[in-house]
């Protein structure tokens, strides 16, 4: 089993449209989706998510969450607050080179994904940049990445995909290595651009 962890962003750009998504094998890796305590946290904590993405507490999707949440040991939870640390006090010191610094639930995140080991999904790229300096760039993937899993996993069919890409247009919310990869990675969903 290959755990794969969603940040905030990933799991709210998915989550209202992948049933189910947490806690299902999918693919020869047999990945698992799930999210961590601290990204419920940061959506409860942030009123402009609360109020962007009011679905987020249907109870559905909370009993989702809460059942496949991930139990760590206490000498765990220690190992992850160390690493943690790290990169936290790394991002202090280098902020001004971060276009948005990561928060203290990103290098939680990373920091879980490295204990584990797991895949961490974001499209935040100051994590990307973070994974990288740290030399972990190959255990983060984009969120269009994490799609593309599920698609040739057979965890989701092309129609979806295409409403996935259709409704983050829509909200004004499609990142832009999504938008990069969409006639490429997606050829056979959406088709190629042609050659000019």
């Amino acid at each position: 089993m290959t755990l794969v962890l969603l940040d905030t962003n990933a799991y709210l750009r998915l989550a209202k449209r992948v049933h189910p998504m947490l806690g299902v094998k999918f693919g020869q890796k047999n990945y698992v989706l799930t999210i961590l305590k601290v990204t419920e946290d940061e959506v409860h904590k942030s009123s402009k998510l609360r109020h962007k993405f009011p679905w987020f507490d249907n109870p559905e999707l909370t009993a989702e969450r809460l059942a496949k949440q991930v139990r760590l040991k206490p000498d765990e939870k220690q190992l992850i607050d160390i690493s943690k640390g790290i990169f936290r006090q790394h991002v202090l010191e280098n902020a001004a080179n971060y276009k948005n610094p990561p928060s203290p639930a990103d290098c939680h995140i990373l920091a879980f994904g490295q204990l584990r080991p797991a895949m961490v999904v974001t499209d935040d790229l100051s994590m990307h940049q973070l994974a990288e300096e740290f030399d972990l760039h190959k255990s983060v993937w984009h969120g269009h990445e994490l799609l593309h899993k599920m698609l040739s996993g057979k965890h989701i069919g092309k129609q979806l995909v295409m409403d996935i890409y259709d409704a983050l247009e829509c909200n004004n919310d499609l990142p832009r290595t999504w938008r990069e990869v969409k006639h490429t990675t997606f050829k056979k969903v959406f088709g190629s651009l042609p050659v000019r």
